[in-house]
């Protein structure tokens, strides 16, 4: 990204490449339109793919061979795609508000963006059966596939690569003890805070 950066700071006609994956087809739309609104003298932006559905490792394959910064706007990227990108070096960026993917665009085509925060991954789970708990409604049974799990940590629930949920997680438990973390490899029990439709 950095070099991309550098590019488009020192290039006369700069041209930003974007791959953008979105939840829904009005939000893709909404985007196609508000990018095409961006410009700056000597600059332009070129959606080089633009889909629905969670980041993939095609798109990660896409974003290296065009040399494109891929943007999720409500998807996230599947175990794959991250580690692909990790490879290549491919930057992904994943929002839930329109108008800070829109900020972030605009910034990176202007050259002067840098990176305010940053997201690490911990672990991901996968569910594998839902039970029913008097104080916290519907609890995950989950399978950690990587990281590890902890409890008060920030969480997503993705579905087919969709964020169904993005919050934290209320309790965790293994078997019938409460846990602070849960390991690869192993089987816990996920309650997520305010959130019943696991």
């Amino acid at each position: 990204l950095q070099s991309l950066l550098d590019e488009l700071r020192s290039d006369e006609q700069a041209e930003l490449r974007i791959i953008v994956k979105a939840d829904t087809q009005g939000s893709m739309e909404a985007i196609r339109e508000a990018v095409g609104k961006i410009g700056r003298t000597g600059g332009r932006i070129t959606i080089v793919h633009g889909a629905i559905g969670g980041i993939n490792e095609h798109d990660v394959s896409l974003a290296d061979a065009t040399r494109s910064v891929v943007f999720g706007f409500g998807v996230r990227p599947d175990a794959k795609a991250r580690r692909v990108a990790e490879e290549a070096g491919i930057e992904i960026r994943t929002y839930r508000i329109i108008y800070e993917l829109l900020d972030d665009i605009e910034a990176m085509l202007v050259g002067r963006l840098a990176p305010e925060s940053v997201e690490r991954l911990l672990g991901s789970a996968e569910v594998r059966a839902v039970f029913r708990s008097p104080r916290f409604g519907s609890i995950a049974g989950c399978y950690v596939t990587e990281g590890e799990i902890n409890r008060g940590a920030r969480v997503r629930l993705v579905r087919n690569g969709v964020v169904a949920y993005d919050g934290t997680i209320a309790s965790l438990r293994r078997f019938k003890d409460d846990a602070r973390s849960v390991a690869a490899g192993f089987e816990c029990g996920i309650g997520l805070e305010s959130f019943r439709d696991v």
